[in-house]
């Protein structure tokens, strides 16, 4: 008497089935997260893809009511997946963001106190005593 061979596949279990599909999906549809479109210059400000736009002004945008679609009317170097890209990012890390902006404005605070104090705001008068002289100074002189 000799042996059948089947020929028909073996039937994967649940788990098994799963498995595969998982697989065959994550080939079709990345789902690795992808790095927000962020990147830090110098200075520490955070700006937005290639554009010279910082992650401050977009979601202070965004939290005034401002699409990503009217971001990126009002500032034309951003990019549109970029805008909602930061959204999702500013959503998701809404804490860590918010600290980060905090830091932000001490930092221009900071710098301000320190241009006011090397710099005393001149008076009026003074200003126009300065462009007298200068007028003066560059005057043609008759002989």
């Amino acid at each position: 008497m000799s042996k059948e061979v089947d020929a028909a596949p073996r039937r994967l279990n649940p788990a098994e089935s799963w498995l595969m599909l998982e697989h065959e999906l994550r080939e079709l549809l990345p789902f690795d997260t992808d790095r927000p479109p962020l990147r830090v210059v110098e200075g520490g400000a955070v700006r937005v893809g290639e554009s010279r736009i910082s992650l401050d002004v977009v979601v202070e945008q965004y939290e005034n009511g401002m699409t990503p679609e009217d971001m990126v009317r009002a500032y034309d170097t951003l990019v549109l997946a970029d805008v909602y890209a930061v959204v999702a990012y500013y959503l998701r890390h809404r804490d860590e963001v918010r600290v980060y902006l905090k830091r932000r404005e001490g930092e221009a605070e900071t710098l301000r106190a320190k241009i006011v104090a090397e710099r005393p705001r001149i008076s009026r008068e003074e200003l126009l005593v300065r462009r007298s002289a200068a007028l003066n100074a560059n005057a043609p002189t008759s002989q």
